[in-house]
């Protein structure tokens, strides 16, 4: 049952998601509806999508996972490594740098680093499906990146060496809170010396 609605979760995460790289599609929805309205719209199915992608992770977590392979204990290892460059790349596409300018979509490569590592710790089916669709969805939106046509809006300011500088502290910071705050407590998996 909780994979089920995971995947409910993650067709209305990233179904929604997908009339962003639609630029017609969300023009005649924005024509319709207006720019607040679509925002609204918008932040309400993703919000939903991830409820219920959390909550059926979770559900199937508690209800014993499906094990497909068991991953040797070095990836996890590997696995901890990649994710401070996850995290510090996330951050990046708010603090804009240097880091920013030069991979011009820090946030889809944070994600993919942080898919990529979970799918190498985890061999169970739900992990599989849920890590899987967030590397696959972030390898489409960038494509599609290249592929938009739209002018966009106005340039985003981008600093300079202290940006990434500030990203990088900042991005430890909240890789060391995931580790050893967020994921033993809220995911029930503890990170460091496990």
């Amino acid at each position: 049952m909780g994979l089920l609605v995971m995947i409910l979760g993650l067709v209305l995460f990233f179904g929604v998601h997908a009339v962003t790289t639609q630029r017609d599609l969300r023009g005649q929805l924005v024509g319709a509806i207006g720019e607040s309205g679509y925002k609204a719209g918008y932040s309400l199915v993703s919000l939903a999508g991830l409820v219920l992608i959390v909550w059926g992770f979770a559900h199937y977590r508690s209800a014993g996972m499906i094990e497909i392979w068991d991953p040797p204990r070095f990836l996890k290892h590997i696995t901890v490594a990649l994710m401070l460059p996850a995290v510090i790349l996330v951050v990046a596409s708010y603090i804009r740098g240097r880091i920013y300018a030069t991979l011009k979509h820090p946030m889809l490569a944070g994600i993919k680093l942080w898919a990529a590592a979970h799918l190498l710790a985890n061999g169970d089916l739900g992990s599989i499906i849920l890590f899987g669709s967030f590397l696959a969805w972030a390898v489409f939106d960038r494509i599609s990146l290249k592929r938009r046509s739209d002018p966009g809006g106005p340039p985003i300011p981008v600093g300079g060496i202290a940006n990434d500088a500030i990203a990088v502290a900042v991005g430890i910071v909240a890789y060391l809170a995931l580790a050893f705050a967020f994921h033993p407590v809220v995911i029930g998996v503890p990170v460091m010396g496990a």
